[in-house]
């Protein structure tokens, strides 16, 4: 991974009519607006100065129903649906684009051709057996060898899940993770990150070591997340995978997740500036 020590930050910037949690994102050159109250108009102008002063690319917000018609009308677009992300209402993905090469992708088509036929495949909460791995929750005492984890499958990564203490401090907070142990070496991992304010997680941090691949580990640590939110009345989970990635891709599908977007150049992971796909369940409907 690249050296990722001044990631990103989080701030809340108030005035007289909004307030809005919002985070600096320097390694994919990004502002994300993650939660809001107040005048829209007013907000729009806080993005527009901080975006210019800190020369970001892009701005995506998790709009609410009522004011992302409000958004288009500033110039940003809808990129992906965030289905019962506040507390059962619908956020809306608005992205504005302030550079042209952040607009426009160069894997778009073969994307679309990627997502035609995972949708294609079957679907079945079935996962397999692993009889030769331990699956169990990670605890702090995992956080190192976590970290050599993502160091080894990803060479960039939009977190710094390469830092240990990092990882601790996920597990610490309101991260669960699940791994996978191959003769006491973890080689496969996944996390949800719950937002407790508005009772959802992000499904994230999926890896496992190209040895181990093509086993079903993430189907296994998946199924496995999901039973945990589910026991802490977590309905609403989403992921956001690579769009390139068959695999992920695939396994989110498979567990009856619905694709409800993409992201243009979302992120500095893998090796580039990558389109994301996003899939969203309510698992208490499934």
């Amino acid at each position: 991974m690249k050296d990722t020590s001044q990631i990103s930050e989080n701030r809340v910037i108030s005035g007289g009519d909004f307030t809005m949690k919002i985070r600096l994102d320097y390694f994919s050159e990004r502002l994300k607006v993650e939660d809001y109250r107040g005048n829209v108009n007013s907000i729009h102008k806080q993005i527009q100065r901080i975006s210019n002063e800190h020369s970001f690319a892009k701005v995506i917000v998790k709009s609410r129903q009522e004011d992302w018609m409000t958004f288009l009308s500033f110039g940003y677009q809808l990129e992906a649906l965030f289905q019962r992300y506040f507390n059962g209402n619908d956020a809306y993905g608005m992205a504005m684009f302030l550079d042209n090469s952040r607009r426009t992708s160069d894997y778009w088509i073969n994307e679309d051709k990627t997502l035609t036929q995972i949708q294609e495949l079957s679907r079945t909460l079935d996962v397999p057996n692993t009889p030769n791995y331990t699956i169990r929750k990670a605890v702090i005492a995992d956080a190192v060898h976590l970290a050599e984890l993502y160091r080894a499958v990803f060479e960039i990564y939009p977190t710094p899940m390469n830092d240990p203490s990092y990882i601790q401090k996920l597990i610490e907070g309101d991260s669960i993770f699940y791994v996978a142990e191959f003769e006491g070496g973890i080689v496969s991992a996944a996390s949800a990150d719950i937002n407790a304010t508005y009772h959802n997680a992000e499904l994230t941090d999926c890896a496992t070591l190209q040895d181990h691949r093509k086993n079903g580990l993430m189907k296994v640590l998946i199924m496995k997340l999901e039973a945990e939110l589910k026991d802490r009345h977590i309905f609403c989970v989403y992921s956001i995978a690579r769009a390139l990635s068959f695999g992920m891709n695939a396994v989110f599908h498979q567990r009856h997740y619905t694709y409800t977007g993409r992201f243009t150049k979302n992120c500095n992971i893998f090796n580039k500036l990558e389109d994301m796909n996003l899939w969203v369940c309510d698992l208490s409907r499934r």
